[in-house]
This record gives C-alpha cells, sequence and structure tokens, in this order.
C-alpha cells in the first residue's frame, strides 16, 4: 500500500475515535477479548487482570491502557486500537476468552 494511503487510512481512523487519551508511563495493554456469545463484554490486560467494557472504557480515559481510543455506537463506548501500521495488536485480532 503506497504511503498516501496509509496516512489516509490513519487520519480516517482517528477521526472515528471520539477521545485518544494520553496513557501513563505504567499503562497497561489489552491482551485479549472478554466475549460471551461473540460480543465483546471486556478486556484482559497485561497484568492478567479483566475489565468490564465500561471499566476498561473509564481506564482508557484515565490514562491506564494504551493503545487505544475511545468510540461510540449508539449511547455505548468501546475502545478501538490506535492505528500504528500493524494489524497484530488490533484488538479484533487479539485472543478471545470466554466470560
Amino acid at each position: 500500500m503506497d504511503t498516501n494511503k496509509k496516512e489516509l487510512g490513519a487520519e480516517l481512523a482517528y477521526a472515528a475515535l471520539d477521545e485518544v487519551p494520553h496513557p501513563k508511563a505504567d499503562a497497561k495493554e489489552i491482551v485479549g477479548l472478554v466475549k460471551n456469545g461473540g460480543r465483546i463484554k471486556g478486556y484482559q490486560l497485561s497484568d492478567g487482570s479483566t475489565v468490564s467494557k465500561e471499566e476498561g472504557v473509564a481506564m482508557a480515559k484515565a490514562g491506564e491502557i494504551q493503545g487505544v481510543g475511545v468510540a461510540h455506537r449508539k449511547d455505548s463506548e468501546y475502545l478501538k486500537s490506535l492505528p500504528d501500521g500493524t494489524e497484530d495488536n488490533n484488538l479484533g485480532n487479539l485472543p478471545s476468552i470466554s466470560g
């Protein structure tokens, strides 16, 4: 893909976010998705803990989770990966656990 297309894709991805929080130095990463019936219910963090979708959004807004932005659909907020040119770490590509 040519550089201009990548840059445009990143700009569009950022435009779809309501908020891009600034992570703290000790911010955790999302390493897995907690799913129930195929729907994301929460997130597994790099310290091994799991949090609900709502808790994850609150943590991200407080700078406690890195690499994500906050978006919304109807009345529900959720996290989206920030574009970094790598698809391996996109939330949709992370392993899932039942929850």
